[in-house]
């Protein structure tokens, strides 16, 4: 109303009155929040794009390739695995949070102008004409739709809520690793904080804001969704309560991207200190249970004699060691090209899973070149993205 006012006064009522013709202010914001929602889209998925880049850079790192660490199930020592693996896992799960935000993207990037405040308009606007100078891939189809709903509001709230989730996974896992108990990682100086009373300690502040702040986006989420919940068709005045919460989960996720991949792009993982903690758990005793299931065994035997020289063994892998191939003789298969360097070391253990997203250096080499392709092809269709988005800022500018 304000643009308005200030064209009547520059031009008179008779050119300046005419701006508002088959128009509403409820088409017109529903327009805005596309526009601002499949903009802010865009930004978040160049910084996801960021995030995945520098995780690939630290997966395909010659340390991380040959660096074995333990991996786990209920935090308990599983089965052992690359660190380059073990990257790459947090990388194809931003691939699928940056997938959801193309697919947020399409559902947005519809014009609802010409719905008016709820029916439509008597004057015989071509629709397609604003869609198509605004760059977007169609209109709405129902004008009580177009103005009522924010549902493109949600998913985005959705998609971006389900990133941070995935971003404080991997910054628990951070923090977890900082510890002197895991060591696994050592904190960067210039990312990380000191304590106001005990001189010794760096703190892996970054990490543990941006795990912290994706409880923000849920609150964000589950705003939006209130909101919109039991509102009649059409418009409501309940909708301009859609913005500040939007707006914050687009901000948080923001800062929270940019820092987290700074903080990736300084530190420093502990090959030697991963290794040490592969070695210890009985981490092999699956492959022992395989070799037998591959010998005739019914698995759920052999899983069962596996279990009883784990037990006996007290967690001993050296006493372990010597059990299993007490047992392995017992079942004649001693000698068959099993040997320790086989069966019971964790390089064993890894290069034995060759499939396709196996943890074998094999296998880890064909994800790297999966992963390279995606993000080279992702980065080539957001680059038009980003031009599609700068072209109709300056058309509005």
């Amino acid at each position: 109303m304000n643009v308005e006012h200030l064209l009547i006064d520059d031009l008179g009522m008779t050119t300046g009155g005419k701006l508002h013709t088959g128009r509403s202010r409820n088409d017109q914001v529903a327009l805005d929040m596309r526009l601002m929602v499949r903009e802010e889209l865009a930004r978040v998925m160049s910084q996801v794009l960021s995030l995945q880049k520098t995780l690939l850079g630290l997966a395909g790192a010659p340390d991380a390739r040959d660096a074995i660490l333990p991996g786990y199930t209920h935090m308990q020592h599983a089965q052992p695995v690359l660190l380059a693996h073990h990257l790459l896992a947090h990388f194809w799960r931003l691939r699928r949070d940056f997938e959801r935000l193309t697919e947020c993207y399409g559902r947005t990037n519809l014009s609802p102008l010409g719905s008016g405040a709820l029916a439509g308009t008597m004057f015989p606007l071509d629709r397609t004409v604003a869609s198509k100078m605004l760059r977007m891939r169609g209109c709405t189809d129902n004008s009580l739709d177009a103005v009522s709903d924010r549902d493109f509001c949600a998913e985005s709230a959705f998609a971006l809520s389900l990133l941070m989730i995935h971003l404080s996974s991997m910054c628990e896992e951070l923090v977890l690793w900082s510890t002197s108990e895991f060591g696994f990682v050592t904190l960067p100086r210039t990312l990380s904080g000191g304590s106001s009373m005990m001189p010794q300690k760096r703190n892996p502040d970054i990490p543990e804001l941006v795990r912290g702040k994706s409880g923000r986006t849920l609150g964000d989420l589950v705003a939006v969704l209130t909101l919109l919940k039991s509102l009649p068709l059409a418009y409501n005045r309940d909708l301009q309560e859609d913005k500040e919460n939007l707006f914050d989960a687009f901000d948080t996720v923001g800062s929270s991207l940019r820092a987290l991949t700074s903080f990736l792009d300084e530190v420093d993982f502990d090959g030697a200190r991963m290794r040490t903690s592969a070695e210890v758990g009985l981490m092999t005793a699956t492959d022992l249970a395989d070799l037998l299931a591959t010998k005739g065994m019914d698995f759920r035997t052999a899983h069962g004699a596996v279990r009883e020289i784990a037990d006996k063994s007290g967690g001993d892998d050296r006493v372990f060691c010597r059990l299993a191939y007490d047992l392995l003789r017992r079942h004649r298969l001693e000698g068959r090209g099993t040997t320790d360097q086989d069966f019971l070391s964790v390089e064993g253990a890894i290069d034995r899973r060759r499939t396709d997203g196996g943890t074998a250096a094999t296998a880890v080499a064909r994800q790297l070149e999966k992963a390279k392709a995606t993000v080279k092809a992702d980065n080539t269709w957001l680059e038009g993205l980003m031009q599609q988005v700068a072209a109709v800022d300056e058309l509005l500018d």
